[in-house]
């Protein structure tokens, strides 16, 4: 009952700008997953950048299941396997990046190019659920929350 899971894994590609670039991402995104990726809009204007608001600056995925364990362990691979302790937040769950999706077995497309990515794991134990469900929403007890003392499941 307390084994740690996999709840969801979310694949984030952030290019800064709308246009040719991002659909380009959203073909990497959609190779990797085999789902349609959704875009996500900028919050605010950023003169320096070159962004205004609600301009679709990035695309992001999320994937859950046996596809989820296997794309995270290709992303571990190009990491060797190896997270800082930053890496990992006070609930249990990590994130990092990889600087080319070529590193993930992506075959190379001259016409799409190369991009980072981000990984975004959020770990879960089974009956996590009472406390987000609407209907008799419970608290689960501190034993039984995925706590930072969890990430020496995947710290070396």
């Amino acid at each position: 009952m307390r084994e740690l899971r996999i709840e969801k894994l979310v694949l984030n590609i952030c290019v800064g700008e709308s246009g040719d670039r991002l659909t380009r991402a959203a073909k990497v995104l959609e190779q990797l997953t085999g789902q349609t990726p959704v875009y996500s809009k900028a919050r605010y204007t950023v003169r320096t950048f070159g962004i205004r608001r609600n301009e679709k600056i990035a695309v992001h995925v999320t994937v859950r299941g046996p596809k989820a364990e296997e794309i995270l362990e290709r992303g571990l691979k190009v990491k060797e396997y190896e997270l800082r302790k930053r890496n990992f937040s006070e609930t249990g769950n990590f994130g990092f990046g990889i600087q080319e999706h070529i590193d993930l077995g992506i075959k190379y497309d001259p016409s799409i190019g190369i991009y980072g990515m981000d990984f975004f794991v959020v770990m879960a134990r089974p009956g996590g659920r009472v406390a987000r469900r609407r209907h008799a929403v419970a608290k689960i007890g501190f034993a039984h929350k995925v706590t930072k003392v969890c990430r020496d499941y995947f710290v070396t």
